[in-house]
């Protein structure tokens, strides 16, 4: 199964108060974000986290919390608060760390996936069926969401943020629902 979240800023103590989260601290909440992810996604599953994995954190700190999510298949999509995971002295954490990503249309019942932290306007396939999933504007609850499905021609642009998501990642099956595809 495919997985997709977004915007954790695990180890981000002002994330808590900003964006209002239901954590008492933020080692809290650490510790929830990631037990969600493990509650969802198997070890053989694959993971993509859009970006922001953590703030301001020391690199070893940030390891820990990644080597904390059992999935095995962790693709990043670098956010604005990403580090470069590519230099050859970081520990190799990710299968794959990327700017942005395509899947083809064959991993998603005939739809294109692109990823980016960042919404787009447009995309590659756009007009085609192709579904953007990205993060970076932690919308609350899924009301952003519901506004690209709700209309006579819908935007398949999903936030797979935390914030728009229970604090939970979303699964494939889950964004071709919502979207009755």
């Amino acid at each position: 199964m495919m997985w997709f979240t977004a915007d954790l800023h695990l180890g981000d103590t002002n994330i808590l108060h900003d964006m209002d989260r239901p954590f008492d601290s933020v080692e809290e909440m650490n510790r929830k974000v990631i037990d969600a992810v493990n509650e969802c996604v198997a070890a053989d599953d694959r993971l993509y986290i859009l970006g922001d994995f953590t703030y301001r954190l020391p690199l070893a700190e940030a390891v820990r919390l990644r080597e904390r999510i059992e999935c095995q298949n962790v693709t990043l999509i670098r956010g604005n608060h990403d580090g470069d995971w590519e230099d050859p002295d970081v520990p190799q954490i990710w299968e794959d760390v990327r700017d942005y990503l395509e899947i083809a249309p064959g991993y998603a019942k005939g739809h294109r996936l692109v990823m980016s932290h960042y919404p787009m306007l447009s995309w590659n396939g756009k007009a085609r069926g192709a579904i953007m999933l990205h993060g970076h504007i932690h919308s609350r609850g899924d009301r952003t969401n519901a506004r690209n499905r709700d209309r006579e021609r819908p935007i398949y642009r999903y936030d797979v943020g935390l914030d728009a998501n229970d604090y939970k990642p979303v699964s494939r099956d889950q964004i071709l629902n919502f979207f009755g595809l």
